[in-house]
């Protein structure tokens, strides 16, 4: 008996099948690929082998890294690169490369080092998410990681808003060549997704629907309409299930909070309609008491012998 596939990953939300870039990239990549995978909701990094997920399990075999997993996909005679030119491949390595180089340290500061984002969005998501007491240990490990990649490329006394514009920058020109390079083409290398998509897909699809306080590199990549139309498309045609339950969930909220103000404040039209007439006849009120406003009457008596000729006789009474 064939032992079924199985991959535990981060949980998705804002309408993604998970929020992790690495956890995405296998996801994408074995939906590209028609590879039969069990995915499971874990949020729990200490099973993993190295501490962190995704986690490839097939009967005894476990592997943790994206580059692991997909050779032994391929192995499995399961691919999103066959038929693939040589040039095309090179294509994906170059571009692989630009993303991680260009990309990684930019997200690593948006998610974990900017203040605000940190402390507001990345750190309460992450210790909800995170099984107790794992969620006292993994944000701050994550953080410490995420901020010994940025010292790696800049000097320690370097200025934070120096650092911050440094990536950003990097970032930015990164994006506005994904943008180039996918044109008005569906698919980066085809009318078919490789694994150059399912790395920018997983790259991708977190900055642009996580809801962050400072949204700067966010604000970047919604100006380029191709690669925003691309994390969409791929979203709703591979992980339609994610998107919908997020768009039900959104409305159920939007109900909810929409009785719970209507219990608050039963009679909240009428009062907004009474609230109005009020400050209506106060103004009147004011503009008449202040002489803004006169109202003048004037009264004519009538005068019958003005108004009214008398009728002449009648020839027949001479």
């Amino acid at each position: 008996m064939n032992r079924p596939m199985e991959l535990d990953v981060w949980a998705g939300d804002w309408g993604l099948p998970s929020i992790d870039l690495h956890c995405l990239q296998v996801m994408a990549y074995a939906k590209f690929s028609g590879v039969p995978i069990q995915m499971h909701v874990t949020n729990n990094p200490f099973r993993s082998p190295s501490g962190k997920l995704p986690v490839f399990r097939h009967g005894k075999v476990t592997l943790s890294t994206y580059t692991e997993i997909v050779a032994y996909l391929t192995k499995k005679k399961f691919s999103a690169d066959f038929g693939l030119t040589p040039r095309q491949h090179s294509e994906v390595v170059a571009y692989s490369q630009l993303l991680q180089e260009r990309l990684l340290p930019a997200l690593n500061f948006i998610w974990w080092l900017n203040e605000r984002n940190h402390q507001e969005l990345t750190r309460p998501w992450y210790c909800k998410a995170l099984p107790w007491p794992l969620n006292f240990y993994y944000p701050g490990s994550y953080e410490r990681n995420a901020r010994a990649l940025i010292n790696t490329m800049f000097d320690e006394f370097e200025e934070p808003s120096v650092v911050e514009n440094g990536l950003y920058t990097d970032a930015e020109r990164c994006l506005t060549a994904l943008s180039h390079r996918l044109g008005e083409s569906e698919f980066f290398l085809g009318a078919h997704p490789t694994s150059l998509d399912a790395t920018v897909y997983a790259y991708l699809a977190p900055l642009l629907k996580a809801p962050f306080p400072c949204p700067a590199l966010q604000n970047h990549l919604k100006a380029c309409t191709n690669l925003v139309k691309f994390v969409v498309r791929v979203t709703q045609r591979y992980f339609p299930t994610a998107a919908q339950e997020y768009e039900a969930k959104r409305h159920a909220e939007e109900i909810k909070k929409t009785r719970e103000s209507e219990k608050e404040f039963p009679h909240k039209r009428r009062n907004q309609l009474l609230a109005t007439l009020f400050a209506f006849l106060a103004m009147v009120g004011y503009a008449l008491s202040t002489g803004l406003v006169q109202v003048s009457a004037e009264y004519h008596e009538l005068d019958n012998s003005d108004d009214y000729d008398e009728v002449p006789e009648s020839d027949s009474d001479q």
